[in-house]
């Protein structure tokens, strides 16, 4: 449930949202140039690829923050 969220609400959350998706695309980056090099270290894969997951989970957070309730 998104309550109403003051301007410099908005925007810190705003300039979270950015940088959590310039990580979660370096880590795509990342995660890509390990398999390219062909030393694919599982591990730090499974890694990167959990790290992913926990910015997907806090950026979908902050997004229905931002997102104004709309009764149907």
């Amino acid at each position: 449930m998104a309550k109403d969220l003051t301007d410099d609400e908005r925007v810190s959350f705003q300039a979270e949202i950015d940088r959590l998706r310039e990580e979660h695309r370096d880590l795509d980056a990342a995660i890509e140039a390990l398999i390219d090099l062909g030393r694919i270290d599982q591990l730090q894969v499974q890694r990167f690829k959990k790290r992913k997951l926990a910015l997907r989970d806090r950026l979908s957070f902050l997004e229905d923050q931002m997102t104004p309730d709309i009764i149907a």
